[in-house]
């Protein structure tokens, strides 16, 4: 019986890493989308900075990513940046890889 116990702990301590990795990794991916997306708005220094904040928290504004590509597209059509919506999420997507690759590094 003690074998399940422990086995059981074991699955419940990786799902509550693998959930922490990927809570880092996503806002990693949003703080390098934020200062990807500030470049393109001609932000640089704290400006950009303080943009790449907001869309990490932006990200708690509901479950999943739509909340972020939302603050995106809309800071881009506000500012003029010629980005598609395909655009956008392939940036999500391919900072999301980076991301998780400097996490790994840092472990």
């Amino acid at each position: 019986m003690t074998t399940f116990k422990d086995r059981e702990k074991g699955f419940e301590a990786k799902f509550a890493h693998d959930e922490a990795l990927r809570f880092k990794a996503t806002a990693r991916r949003n703080k390098l989308l934020g200062l990807w997306a500030a470049k393109l708005m001609g932000l640089s220094g704290e400006e950009a900075e303080a943009y790449a904040k907001e869309v990490v928290k932006a990200d708690l504004e509901e479950p999943g990513e739509e909340d972020v590509f939302r603050k995106i597209r809309a800071d881009f059509d506000a500012r003029g940046v010629d980005q598609s919506d395909h655009q956008i999420r392939r940036t999500m997507s391919e900072l999301m890889a980076q991301a998780i690759e400097q996490i790994e590094a840092e472990a």
